[in-house]
Formats: structure tokens, sequence, C-alpha cells
């Protein structure tokens, strides 16, 4: 398979007692976008700096397809990286930040000009050739940013972090660009991220990772549907994983129901959240294990305070790991 291909690869800092990312084998295939998620620390922007050739593997191999990276030169390895400071030549322009890779490749002036205007048209900020770099909003730079990092036709795009000092709304709105760029090109990338809605809304893979191991990877919606690990369940967002005396179980949302009245154990509601189309409604049973409902429109009884029945379809739990 074309794409790139790490396998049991280990990156061990000076002075340091843990590996910082230990024994990740990982697919990633050609064309698509795999986000690499997971807590502060977890090794995610050191697997990305490996990757890059920025440190060394205390051991593994990094291939693309047939071809052994592991000990090419940085610049040979045909990749691009977007980092969280866009780190933009401020006394150039927007035309001469993007054309930067070009000219270091020995394009033509016309050629670089032609490939210029074509990223600047597809990242929406057409017309801002000649703008100055210190003239641009934290978005705008962004941008710049990635048409940078794409303008010379990378096999594989790296990017750390790249929106994580912009506010929400702004933030949502690059992912979706940035999705659809990637899409248009056909661009390999891997998107580091510690946020999961971030790597959900960009990636058509998911890699997660804990205390600098891979833990599971896989279609976001295989992933979502069997995260096999209480961490995996909880980091991605599952609410309702219940730690028993033998196993830790996944009780999907589908599985649970609350009514006013009913058969099921008497709970309590805790609270209730407004998340925009939806409320999430928290109770808790008798035995003081908290459970976490969605309401859809017909849960407007469930205010705290009120007291209902919670009937969980158990046939439907996963056991984890």
């Amino acid at each position: 398979m074309t794409g790139l291909d790490l396998q049991a690869v280990t990156v061990r800092y000076p002075g340091t007692a843990a590996d910082a990312v230990s024994d990740v084998s990982l697919l990633v295939p050609e064309g698509s976008t795999t986000a690499l998620v997971g807590p502060s620390g977890c090794g995610k922007s050191s697997l990305l700096r490996a990757v890059a050739g920025l440190v060394p593997l205390a051991s593994g191999s990094i291939r693309w397809g047939s071809t052994d990276l592991t000990a090419t030169p940085i610049h040979e390895r045909q990749l691009s990286l977007m980092f969280q400071h866009h780190a933009l030549f401020s006394h150039r322009t927007v035309a001469q930040n993007v054309a930067f890779g070009l000219k270091m490749q020995g394009l033509g002036r016309a050629a670089q000009g032609d490939r210029v205007a074509e990223l600047l048209q597809m990242v929406g900020l057409a017309g801002f050739g000649d703008r100055s770099a210190d003239q641009l909003s934290g978005g705008e730079a962004q941008r710049v940013a990635l048409a940078r990092a794409l303008a010379p036709s990378p096999r594989l795009l790296l990017l750390d972090e790249p929106l994580a000092s912009l506010d929400r709304v702004l933030r949502e709105h690059l992912l979706e660009e940035i999705r659809s760029v990637l899409a248009t090109l056909g661009q390999t990338a891997i998107f580091v991220t510690h946020d999961i809605s971030d790597a959900l809304t960009v990636g058509d893979r998911l890699a997660v990772m804990n205390q600098g191991r891979l833990v599971r990877a896989g279609r976001p919606e295989d992933v979502w549907q069997s995260p096999q690990s209480a961490f995996v369940a909880r980091f991605i967002g599952h609410r309702n994983v219940v730690d028993g005396p033998d196993a830790t179980m996944l009780v999907p949302d589908a599985a649970i129901s609350l009514d006013p009245s009913g058969d099921g154990d008497r709970v309590l509601v805790q609270q209730r959240r407004f998340v925009g189309r939806s409320a999430d409604v928290a109770c808790v049973d008798s035995t003081g294990q908290q459970w976490w409902v969605t309401d859809t429109g017909e849960l407007g009884w469930a205010q705290p305070g009120a007291v209902g029945s919670l009937s969980i379809d158990w046939t439907r739990a996963q056991r984890l790991e």
C-alpha cells in the first residue's frame, strides 16, 4: 500500500525515564487525513516530529510505500509542516510567503505565480498576494501558512495543532476549510490535536495515543462504535462508561431510556445542560452511579430535583479493556 507506514516507532529523549513514543505502528494511506489525538504529553507531537526527521528514532522504521525514510534527511522526505505558530516572514508579502518553497525548488517565476494564485484562491485569499504578511488577521495568517505548506506539492503534510491559538468560532470555520482543501487536493496528511471534535471534523481516519502508545486507530465511526478501552471511550466523548466489579462497560446512549414513571430504576435528576438542538440530562441511581441521557424534546419534565425511571438495555452494552 502506498502511503506512510510506521513500524514499531520509538522515540526516547536523553535524561528521561519513559519513552516519549513507544512501539507505535501506524498506516496513513495515500490521499487520506489521519487525525492524531490524545491528551497533552501523550507523545503525539513527538511522533509527528519523528516522521518529519526532527528527532531521531530509538528504534523502528518510517517508510513511504517501499521507500525507507528512517535515515533520510529532512529536506529529502518531501513533506511540509504547519504549526500552531505560523511563522510567516512578516517583512514579505503573502505571495512571497506562499512562493518560498517553490523558489527553493527552483521553479520559474511564471510557474510560481500560477501556483500561488491557485492556492490563494483555494484557501479563500484571492487578491491578497500583494498584502504584507504583518497586516493579516490570525485566521488569514493560518490560511497563508496552509497555502505555503501545500505549495511544493508535498507527498505528506504534517499539521501540529495549527489552529489552537484561534477562537472557537474561527477555528471551526477553518477546520472545515482545511478538510475541504485536503480532500480537493487528495493530500495525504497527519493532523495533530488534543480536541476530539477538531479531529472528527478533519480526519477521515482517527488514531488515539495515550502515554506514548497508540491505543486505537481506524475510521472515526469504527472507533466511536467500538472504542475497545475505557480510556478511548471516555476520551472520544462517551459518557456512560461504568466501572463494575468485574469489568468496565460502555452503555451507548441509544440503550438508555428515561421516563417520568415506569418499571426501571428510580433516579434523581441532578442537572440539565442546554447544548443547542438538545439538552443533556444527568441523573443518579440508588447506588450513586451517574447516567447521562440526551433530551431531543421529550424530556422537558427532567429538571433538577425530578424523579424518574431509568431503563437500560444491557444487551447493547460493550465490555471494555
